[in-house]
């Protein structure tokens, strides 16, 4: 009867969650469409001049969107080494006492609000990277994509730790038959079977730290323009919709124009999610 019952509520659940995916989806087209319409795509998606505020305002918001990519690509270039380096260490090298250890801090970390982790930047991390590198400010995009590395390594390394654990036992233990030591059996055998968890581990780090709002706003500095380097203060998409959604009239081309970015973020999260889906399936 229970078991019955569960069978019956999880096509309910997915539904739910579809409804939900798709209401979300509806909001942010029929409030970003006007932008598009009025002030036209390419312009919109290709402009560098952000004003809208100005006489005659400007919508462009390519700059936020390459430094909302050169933030996500370092931090998950940080990430991405130490996340599947941590799951390859808890699920082949650590002992029972020390999985009891590490694996309550990384949930724990992957549960701290993100305004912590922006206090934490601003505080600690953005003095530090200012002394090192010499900086007018260290409120900076390198100083974003840190934080938001150390966000995702929790996310990266529980999703590839799980990976590794599904890998039978048994391709291990041929591996040794034929010679091969840990760390051979390790990136030979290990990694390669469980490529589709790291992938997909991989991927939602990507829309992890492109969707993060409140650490970018915090210690990235909110400068509108093209960044040079990833050591200049930036401003990503997600911030620009946090810092001024409560200041636009509802309605106006600026509003809607604050949709047309989280159009586009939700775009390039689809994308991400899809890539995932096909190259799990794929293999």
């Amino acid at each position: 009867m229970k078991r019955n019952f569960i069978e019956k509520m999880l096509p309910v659940i997915a539904s739910i969650s579809l409804v939900f995916l798709g209401a979300i989806a509806l909001t942010l087209i029929y409030a970003g469409l006007p932008i598009f319409k009025d002030f036209g795509v390419l312009k919109f998606l290709f402009g560098s001049e952000w004003q809208p505020t100005a006489a005659e305002p400007e919508f462009g918001i390519m700059t936020m969107v390459v430094a909302s990519w050169i933030i996500t690509v370092v931090a998950v270039l940080i990430a991405l080494p130490l996340g599947i380096g941590s799951a390859v260490y808890i699920s082949e090298m650590a002992g029972a006492r020390t999985k009891e250890i590490i694996k309550p801090v990384m949930e724990v970390l992957a549960g701290i609000p993100s305004v912590v982790f922006g206090f934490f930047g601003i505080i600690f991390v953005a003095p530090l990277v200012q002394t090192v590198f010499h900086l007018p400010t260290g409120q900076c995009g390198f100083t974003a994509a840190l934080i938001l590395a150390i966000m995702a390594v929790p996310l990266i390394a529980s999703i590839t730790e799980d990976a590794i654990a599904a890998v039978p036992k048994e391709l291990r233990h041929a591996s040794y038959a034929l010679g091969a030591n840990k760390w051979e059996t390790i990136i030979k055998v290990v990694l390669p079977a469980a490529r589709s968890g790291i992938f997909t581990a991989i991927i939602l780090g990507v829309s992890r730290t492109m969707g993060e709002t409140m650490t970018v706003l915090m210690v990235g500095g909110n400068a509108i323009k093209m960044p040079g380097t990833i050591f200049e203060p930036m401003r990503a998409m997600t911030a620009s919709i946090a810092l001024e959604m409560g200041e636009t009239v509802v309605g106006s081309m600026h509003y809607h124009a604050l949709f047309g970015i989280g159009i586009v973020l939700f775009v390039f999260n689809l994308i991400f999610s899809l890539l995932a889906e096909i190259y799990v399936r794929a293999k």
